[in-house]
């Protein structure tokens, strides 16, 4: 992981179409004997991924989001495995509009990260200036973003061994929280993935290719709506509805 903890040259700048899947281990095992003459693993094998996702005091980023529209963003930092506070971490925006991903990153020691993220005046990097002042932007737009939930999960990559622009990805013990909310506090949580089930996302720039059009459609693999940050914000309402009507029925 010290490869990616150092974090020595990153691309700042995405614009791809993501498809999710939500398969069943049966399938997932199937799928990568047909992945294997095609696509190889990347360099960091199995690997753990932490997100802090920000939003409003009324959750609007999360509602918007369920509300199916033709363009959402969110707001996040991320980081690879668990970091300490003087460690470099991402500072993401993410945007989709009509199906295509667009996402602008720089990358900020944690520390340095929340401060900015709190809207606290801090000296912008002269290389990552005008990303920082995108979000700054975002930031004016929701003067009380703040954090709002951690998701971590452990993910497996591949790329194309011919075109490496296409991307395959799959996640596993996807886990929430809406409290420590701080990459440095580690990863722990309620785990939110359907039982016997993993998520995959194919990433890619163009079309996909024919092998694994063909590869879907053998193995009756069909694109699944799934959010981790909405699924993590339903899950969270449950929760609260539920806290609520048993006060209820413990006063009466």
């Amino acid at each position: 992981m010290k490869g990616m903890k150092e974090m020595g040259n990153y691309q700042k700048i995405f614009e791809r179409k993501e498809v999710k899947y939500l398969l069943s281990y049966k399938q997932w095992e199937s799928l990568l004997k047909q992945m294997e003459p095609f696509m190889k693993l990347d360099e960091y094998g199995k690997h753990l991924i932490s997100n802090i996702y920000y939003d409003t005091n009324t959750w609007y980023l999360a509602r918007h989001s369920m509300s199916k529209p033709t363009y959402k963003e969110k707001v996040r930092v991320r980081s690879y495995g668990v970091p300490q506070m003087n460690e470099a971490v991402f500072l993401e925006l993410k945007k989709k509009y009509k199906g295509i991903v667009y996402k602008r990153r720089t990358s900020m020691p944690l520390n340095r990260t929340e401060r900015f993220l709190s809207h606290e005046k801090i000296s912008l990097l002269t290389e990552s200036n005008q990303i920082l002042k995108e979000f700054q932007y975002v930031m004016a737009c929701y003067p009380d973003l703040k954090p709002a939930m951690y998701i971590s999960y452990e993910r497996l990559a591949y790329l194309g061994k011919e075109d490496p622009n296409v991307r395959m990805t799959f996640d596993q013990n996807i886990l929430y929280r809406t409290y420590d909310l701080s990459l440095a506090q580690g990863s722990y949580g309620k785990e939110i993935l359907p039982e016997e089930k993993l998520l995959m996302e194919i990433k890619i720039s163009g079309g996909m290719p024919l092998w694994l059009v063909n590869a879907l459609t053998d193995l009756a693999i069909y694109p699944a709506k799934f959010s981790k940050f909405s699924t993590g914000y339903e899950d969270y309402l449950q929760t609260q509805a539920k806290e609520k009507t048993e006060k209820e029925v413990y006063s009466a």
